[in-house]
């Protein structure tokens, strides 16, 4: 019998598609910040539309969404009663037989695990790789962000953040890991669609339509 299955709660969903959209803005901006690829229109009577400090605004402005929207993700998950069906995934994600299980569903040679939370293994995996380069590229950027803007909160950080930028090996050592944590995203989202299309074709079971809708559908005799 197949019967739909309340999946993703709205804020899991709202923090999903903002995080989506701030890492595809910050990933254009940044790459713009760090080599102009686009010359700047020239407008009668003005020598710059400064293109450059527009491209710092908009990554100034989704850099703290991103910040803000990663700190409430870390609170629905911990917290929330609709995520813990989030939670319970760690004890799929220490299983061995549904690990195998999973492996033999992506090879096409078995059926998709029964899981008792809402993310297989490697789906584990890979979000807790998300989350922990999500860290690491808020507070590199914070990081960089204190050594342009020395007031408001730019400057309160200022003395936290300095001793940590030292143990990272100085600026030039954060601007680095910013720009490496920069190519987990980008790699990690196409193998990211195509993976949710996969199990959403294959699967048959809705799985991408439940990022947008919080529902999914599911045989409870499987």
């Amino acid at each position: 019998m197949i019967k739909k299955h309340y999946e993703f709660s709205f804020w899991v969903r709202v923090t999903h598609w903002v995080r989506a959209i701030a890492i595809v803005v910050l990933t254009f901006t940044g790459f713009y910040l760090a080599i102009p690829f686009i010359a700047p229109a020239l407008n009668q009577g003005e020598p710059n539309n400064y293109l450059y400090a527009l491209m710092r605004s908009w990554h100034i402005i989704f850099g703290f969404l991103l910040i803000a929207v990663t700190i409430g993700k870390f609170y629905l998950f911990l917290f929330d009663k609709q995520s813990k069906i989030e939670r319970v995934s760690f004890w799929d994600f220490i299983n061995p037989k549904v690990w195998v299980k999973q492996i033999k569903y992506y090879l096409l040679i078995g059926k998709h695990a029964r899981l008792k939370g809402v993310y297989n293994p490697l789906q584990f995996v890979a979000y807790l790789g998300v989350y922990i380069t999500l860290v690491i590229i808020c507070i590199t950027g914070l990081i960089l962000h204190i050594h342009v803007y020395h007031g408001g909160l730019g400057g309160f950080l200022y003395d936290y953040l300095r001793p940590l930028e030292v143990m990272l090996g100085g600026l030039a050592w954060v601007r680095q890991l910013h720009h490496i944590a920069m190519w987990f995203f980008i790699i990690f989202l196409p193998v990211h669609i195509y993976l949710a299309i996969f199990n959403s074709v294959y699967g048959k079971s809705g799985a991408m339509d439940s990022i947008i809708s919080g529902y999914k559908w599911e045989d409870e005799h499987k």
